[in-house]
């Protein structure tokens, strides 16, 4: 397996950066949401991250207190009830997932990587996908973040999301993320950066599978719903 030391010395850059470029944007959102919603700023929520460890990601709070334990619990699905109206446009824009830089600069995930799992979801791979996916640096973006971006929009708001999450997209995620640990390094590193921000500029997918025509091929049912 590739390591890529250098790419723990560019997500320390990166970060940051990010967070210095961000500041002003950062202040104006922790400021909002305290003033609205339910006043809290931050979602801390545990997530599995290298060699099994749990860890707490930090994004900025969109939904109701307590959120995991009502409707489709850690499942979020489009147009949930649970999201909050300043949430909204913080997920729309991924501005949410900005806090995650910290978690970043402490070591905790890389700016590249498979997306970190809650233990529920982590475990609707099979033991061997658990293996692969723990044995490196979860991360802000990745092959399978990218593909999913717009995830909430896969799942309609009814009692089998959850199943669909889990017998459907887990599946093929537990494939792309394993494609990319194949193939990691700085290379790829700087592709999957470029190609996150292409994607939050063009939405689509279809290029995303143009430029990686080696990846694995979701089934038909999947793909329809990816190439929309």
């Amino acid at each position: 397996m590739k390591k890529c030391n250098f790419c723990r010395i560019l997500d320390s850059l990166l970060a940051i950066g990010l967070l210095v470029l961000f500041s002003p944007i950062l202040l104006f959102i922790i400021i909002l949401l305290r003033l609205t919603g339910e006043g809290e700023v931050f979602f801390l929520q545990s997530r599995v991250g290298r060699n099994g460890k749990i860890f707490k990601i930090i994004k900025f709070a969109t939904m109701l207190k307590n959120s995991e334990n009502i409707g489709t619990g850690t499942v979020t699905v489009k147009d949930d009830n649970r999201i909050l109206p300043v949430g909204k446009v913080l997920r729309r824009t991924k501005l949410n997932e900005v806090p995650q830089l910290i978690n970043i600069l402490i070591g905790e995930m890389s700016f590249v990587g498979p997306r970190p799992q809650t233990s529920r979801c982590f475990e609707a791979f099979s033991q061997s996908e658990q293996k692969i996916i723990a044995s490196v640096m979860p991360g802000l973006t990745g092959i399978g973040s990218i593909i999913f971006s717009a995830e909430e929009e896969l799942l309609a708001l009814t009692s089998e999301a959850e199943e669909i999450y889990d017998y459907e997209i887990m599946p093929y995620k537990a494939l792309l993320e394993s494609w990319f640990i194949q193939r990691r390094g700085t290379v790829m590193y700087f592709a999957l950066v470029l190609m996150t921000i292409w994607k939050l500029i063009f939405k689509s997918n279809r290029h995303v599978f143009q430029v990686f025509p080696s990846l694995p091929k979701p089934t038909p049912k999947l793909r329809a719903k990816l190439l929309k």
